[in-house]
């Protein structure tokens, strides 16, 4: 799904909205019970937030749950395709990233705390990969539909089997950032700092004299 509304963006700025798309996606069609359960929140609450996702197509009714009083709900799309955010909706597409952003770092960093009982064959697959690299905005574009293309079978696999599990199988968080860095610059003028020191650890003879012509500082 290819995200342009702003309006739609923003309702999905929410911490607990991303939570709920997640488990609909994970889980399969779940009712508002059903996602309060197994999120920590109240009936209310995710009936409320689900319904906003609906109004904006992340969502959709599935008819009713088995006591028939409650519905279910389905994801709609998997995949979902921000802007670049260049355009008159990129405040709510910063705002977004932000909060995905500190939700995954938050995953991240609790995966990395040693959980009693896990497997290590799951510790040895799992990975935080960082590196540096010199790209041209083509390369960088052709990574990510690389990084895409890997993960396209995958998800497909997923979408058709409904959120069922197959034997040795449990859901795997990936998450993405290329982030360009500035421009380095080695030729412009030294940042201004404190007084030098030499090898012995003493400020040089021009740091002093320097200081000396200024008469001292005020406290």
């Amino acid at each position: 799904m290819k995200l342009s509304d702003p309006r739609a963006i923003k309702a999905l700025a929410h911490p607990i909205r991303l939570d709920l798309l997640e488990l609909v996606g994970r889980s399969g069609p779940v009712t508002a019970a059903q996602c309060g359960r197994a999120l920590g929140e109240s009936q209310a609450s995710c009936s409320f937030h689900l319904r906003q996702l609906a109004k904006y197509g992340f969502v959709a009714d599935a008819g009713p749950g088995r006591d028939r009083r409650e519905r279910l709900w389905r994801i709609t799309d998997m995949r979902l395709q921000l802007p670049s955010g260049q355009g008159p909706e990129g405040a709510v597409v910063r705002q977004l990233n932000r909060v995905m952003v500190e939700r995954e770092m938050a995953r991240i960093l609790d995966w990395i705390e040693p959980a009693p009982g896990e497997s290590a064959d799951w510790r040895e697959a799992s990975s935080t990969l960082s590196a540096t690299v010199p790209l041209t905005a083509q390369d960088l574009a052709e990574i990510k539909e690389r990084w895409i293309d890997v993960l396209a079978p995958y998800i497909a696999a997923a979408e058709a089997a409904g959120g069922e599990l197959a034997p040795g199988q449990r859901h795997v968080r990936f998450f993405s950032a290329a982030s360009p860095l500035p421009e380095l610059r080695t030729d412009g003028p030294e940042r201004a700092g404190g007084p030098e020191r030499d090898d012995s650890g003493t400020e040089s003879e021009q740091a002093n004299e320097t200081n000396d012509g200024n008469g001292g500082s005020d406290v």
